[in-house]
């Protein structure tokens, strides 16, 4: 699991020590994980690799200093997340410049302030963090997954459905929202509900995905299944993880008409697409392969589905629950499919 490599850090604070197998994920890109190690040596901590396991150790407490914590492709989520907790029981102040924006640092923030943190800035590019002693316990609602309502935006848009989404937070989902309704998806919300509808005709877009608040990453598959229907020339452009494309040729597969000209896809919009047998390579393709298999002519066999229940959670079933024809297949313990047909 990509997200194995957040416990580095607090184990280093509150333990001294940490023993980490070096982290996988899906197969996007290079994804790696010197932010993470530059931060907390910065904080005071040493590394070495053994065995395949990242090993760190410090020397007496943490200690807090201004770091920059930016890198080549812009700020880092799960490695802001993973330096600020372990800056929140280091001795002195913490500043973190080039920090990522997203929600979920937000809501780690508030968590941990809970806890006993003085943490401030969170949301912002510079995160001001003054170390305490120790931490307690708490109670914490963690904020609605965007990811998982902005694929099921996508999936009312690509049926021409309705959906009602409770737990949703539009707030989070603003540049979504806005490629969305240029593609004709209306989106209204009331006392906390979301309610989600799709006119007939999908209308060519152009999208970038940009670090929050842009266009996340982990919905550029979803929405490239969605303009593959649309009537004109679409053009998405990944600059988060330009590798993340491969979702491209199972798409073809089914029909549709992809370029791919660097880190950018064109998108000829097609009338219908057809069902086939396709292959998930990450948890995000697996998502947007789903999404078409719902609206393609006939039945999509979608192979090594394993990868999405790293992301949503019986995403089958909420599917079935709004009128989808969707079932997983398990033919052995190394094979899990699910195959998808029009409702």
């Amino acid at each position: 699991m990509r997200a194995s490599i957040c416990v580095l850090g607090p184990l280093l604070a509150k333990r001294g020590k940490a023993i980490v197998s070096i982290p996988g994920g899906c197969a996007i890109g290079d994804r790696p994980v010197d932010l993470h190690l530059r931060g907390l040596e910065k904080l005071g901590a040493h590394f070495r690799t053994e065995n395949g396991n990242i090993v760190g150790e410090v020397r007496g407490r943490l200690k807090g200093c201004r770091m920059y914590l930016g890198g080549a492709l812009g700020p880092t989520v799960l490695g802001t997340i993973n330096v600020m907790c372990a800056a929140a029981l280091a001795e002195g102040e913490t500043i973190l410049v080039g920090a990522a924006c997203e929600p979920e640092v937000s809501d780690c923030a508030n968590m941990l302030n809970k806890m006993g943190a003085r943490i401030q800035g969170h949301g912002t590019p510079e995160i001001r963090i003054d170390g305490v002693d120790r931490l307690s316990g708490t109670e914490h609602r963690v904020i609605p997954d965007r990811i998982e309502c902005g694929t099921f935006m996508i999936a009312a848009a690509i049926t021409n459905g309705d959906l009602e989404l409770k737990h949703c937070n539009l707030d989070h989902l603003i540049a979504v929202t806005d490629r969305l309704d240029e593609v004709g998806v209306r989106t209204t919300r009331e006392n906390g509900t979301v309610f989600v509808s799709a006119a007939r005709r999908i209308n060519p877009v152009e999208m970038t995905t940009q670090p929050y608040p842009g266009f996340p990453t982990d919905l550029q598959a979803q929405l490239m299944a969605l303009l593959c229907l649309a009537d004109g020339i679409s053009v998405i452009t990944e600059r988060i993880f330009p590798d993340r494309f491969l979702h491209v040729g199972e798409l073809n597969r089914m029909g549709a008409r992809i370029r791919k000209e660097g880190p950018t896809a064109i998108i000829q919009g097609v009338r219908e697409l057809q069902g086939a047998s396709v292959m998930a390579s990450d948890l995000r393709a697996s998502a947007a392969l789903v999404l078409a298999g719902l609206v393609a002519k006939g039945r999509t066999r979608i192979d090594r589905v394993y990868h999405i229940d790293r992301g949503y959670e019986k995403i089958e079933q909420k599917l079935m629950a709004v009128g989808a024809q969707i079932e997983r297949v398990k033919e052995n313990k190394a094979s899990v499919s699910m195959t998808a047909a029009v409702a």
